[in-house]
């Protein structure tokens, strides 16, 4: 059996896992949100190479994620459920109320089963469809 370790990462190091994982046909740095700097980051290390990344931006007692990726080769292994589940329980550690993300919305299945709710209506940016929801504690 293999591990897997998940910690917080220097924001530059997600920029890999999101281009190659997310948006290969751009440049490298493309990748990095202009909030990156502000936010936290996790990393979910398979067999000790950075696997799958998620980048935390919290506001008060509401927390953003963003960019959520796993590396193709290593996607439907369980590691985002795994990344994610992390995340919610950082979450809850530290007192946040609600957690949301931008969903695609071809998975928003995957959201619903921690118990993420739709909050709004769908809507397009860059010929992909996207939904707003949240998880409230």
């Amino acid at each position: 059996m293999t591990e897997q370790a998940i910690e917080q990462i220097f924001p530059a190091l997600t920029w890999r896992i999101r281009q190659l994982a997310m948006y290969p046909e751009k440049e490298i740095l493309d990748m990095e949100l202009a909030e990156d700097w502000d936010g936290m980051h996790f990393g979910l290390y398979h067999e000790h190479e950075l696997t799958a990344v998620v980048s935390l931006f919290i506001n008060g007692a509401t927390a953003q994620f963003r960019k959520m990726a796993v590396l193709l080769n290593d996607q439907r292994k369980g590691f985002g459920q795994q990344l994610l589940r992390y995340l919610i329980n950082y979450c809850k550690n530290q007192q946040i109320n609600s957690l949301w993300c931008n969903a695609r919305v071809d998975a928003v299945g995957f959201y619903e089963k921690f118990g993420f709710v739709a909050i709004d209506e769908s809507y397009v940016r860059n010929q992909i469809a996207y939904i707003k929801m949240e998880l409230t504690f």
